[in-house]
């Protein structure tokens, strides 16, 4: 089925779709594109390209051997504002490809063989795919990612007036680098629930894409002392959004402000049902991130660069995504498995994975329970689940800290990963991070079969080391777990980068990882 053209932007042109200037590229790591033949490449589709029609679709993702999938993830990261939208767009692409969607409220009816998925609070997703050899006690090979990136969120009361201006009360999620969201053109994005006839409601999304709010940095001549104070706004008062001026009073807006004044501003709630073509009063609940309007895209002297935010953790959840995906899109790709080939992007990462839809909740394991007990015909004997724990394997998928070339001496001096140089696979002493010597030798060993290059990162001794699902992952119920990422700079801004090389990379590390570490993981034995 063709895929929808949608009207992304790649640089200053409205007319190409990324996706479809990028798809027939070469990725492979020994034969990969120079940035100035991917440059080349792309002025010359400009030029015979005058409009997204004229370009011809792939007939299905990943059907080419060695396609790009930089445009792809372009599409997926303009597309998916908030956690809720990445979701709903993995859903599109699993139900694409013929994944089965299950309900976690039924019984599930598995077969070997067969390719299913669930959605959890439409912000996380668990998709799985059943080696035809597959039996009881087998493992899982899971890459774990999460949908959330730090933003504002709209308070439950949102409505505010200043001087003359209609605010927007919003309050910080995760750990974001808050400075960068000033000056920027800014909007809202998120879920809603919509009453309907016959007393029922719907869960719909919503996303306003035109600029409609705006963090304003007071002038330099009124802060004659920030460029050597540096610029330390204060998050609860110098970081509201301006809406609109302040109307001047009439009757029929005094009515609408009365119906808002406990929560969220008339023109907001117009703007919304706008989008969502029904009536203001029909809104019944929001739950709204302030989102950037510019669009993901590449950029450098030789598009080498994606430009873009929410690359965390969404460049790794596309990467997985993908690879579970093309790994058994064909109809013999399952025929000689013996595992589960699995994917879990989880939500709320970003303010420690502690909600139902955060991997801090039993999601993935009571998950892997359920298929193991619905793929149980007869008896198997005693621990089938505990056997399969203990034969499985999850890939911890988040973005990694390159080296920064103005501030190197932050990275410890042997371990400073650079862009377009493959994963970085993730150590700390202290467990910040899951990976051992044994799991670290596995993931390279993929990589290194395959030609793919790997990374190392360990923080330094004198700063703090941040942290990602892994450990909680493999805490919770003893699975083998490797820390790995694509290295990308600006991480926790309203505008990150990373390089496109190693979008690729990740990509294919991840699909090899599916199709060969149930041969790679017989090869070494350690507790017996």
């Amino acid at each position: 089925m063709a895929a929808v053209v949608r009207p992304h932007i790649l640089h200053s042109s409205p007319m190409l779709r990324p996706s479809l200037l990028l798809r027939k590229l070469p990725c492979s790591v020994s034969h990969y594109s120079s940035p100035s033949t991917l440059s080349r490449k792309i002025s010359t589709t400009r030029r015979f390209c005058f409009n997204s029609e004229s370009v011809p679709e792939s007939s299905s993702p990943g059907s080419e051997s060695g396609a790009s999938i930089v445009g792809d993830l372009l599409d997926y990261l303009n597309e998916s504002w908030t956690q809720f939208h990445a979701t709903a767009e993995a859903k599109r692409k699993l139900i694409a490809a013929g994944f089965h969607l299950l309900n976690e409220n039924e019984e599930w009816d598995l077969k070997p063989g067969g390719r299913y998925f669930f959605t959890r609070n439409m912000s996380c997703v668990v998709a799985f795919a059943v080696g035809e050899k597959y039996s009881v006690g087998n493992g899982f090979h899971i890459i774990a990612a999460h949908t959330d990136s730090p933003c504002l969120k709209l308070k439950p009361k949102s409505a505010s007036s200043k001087s003359g201006y209609l605010m927007v009360n919003v309050q910080t999620y995760g750990g974001g680098l808050w400075h960068t969201w000033f000056d920027r053109d800014l909007s809202v994005a998120g879920r809603v629930i919509v009453r309907s006839s016959g007393n029922t409601y719907l869960h719909k999304l919503v996303k306003v894409k035109r600029p409609l709010l705006r963090i304003p940095t007071l002038a330099i001549h009124l802060d004659r002392t920030v460029n050597k104070d540096g610029f330390k706004p204060n998050l609860e008062t110098h970081l509201l959004p301006l809406l609109s001026m302040r109307p001047e009073e009439t009757s029929d807006l005094k009515e609408k402000t009365a119906k808002s004044k406990a929560a969220h501003h008339s023109l907001l709630m117009e703007v919304l049902s706008d989008e969502l073509n029904c009536q203001p009063d029909d809104i019944v609940s929001v739950e709204l991130n302030v989102c950037d309007t510019q669009p993901s895209c590449l950029g450098g002297g030789n598009n080498e660069f994606i430009f873009s935010g929410r690359l965390d953790n969404l460049a790794s959840s596309f990467c997985a995504l993908r690879a579970l995906i093309d790994s058994c899109e064909s109809p013999g790709d399952l025929t000689n498995e013996h595992a589960v080939r699995m994917v879990a992007l989880f939500d709320n990462e970003e303010v420690g994975s502690g909600s139902v839809q955060g991997a801090g909740a039993p999601t993935m394991f009571q998950a892997i329970r359920r298929i193991v007990s619905s793929l149980t015909d007869s008896y198997v004997g005693e621990g089938s689940f505990e056997r399969s724990i203990r034969q499985s394997f999850l890939v911890s998928a988040d973005m990694a800290h390159g080296v920064h070339p103005n501030f190197t001496e932050k990275h410890e001096e042997h371990h400073r990963p650079e862009l377009q140089k493959g994963l970085v696979i993730k150590h700390n002493a202290n467990q910040r991070y899951a990976t051992s010597g044994i799991t670290s030798f596995l993931f390279k060993e993929v990589g290194k079969i395959h030609n793919l290059p790997t990374q190392e990162f360990v923080v330094r001794n004198d700063m703090g080391c941040g942290s990602t699902i892994g450990p909680i992952l493999a805490s919770g119920v003893g699975i083998r777990t490797v820390d790995c990422g694509i290295g990308q700079l600006s991480m926790h801004s309203v505008r990150e980068i990373c390089g496109t090389k190693d979008v690729d990379i990740a990509y294919q590390h991840f699909k090899a990882f599916y199709k060969s570490f149930s041969s790679i993981d017989k090869k070494i034995s350690v507790d017996f």
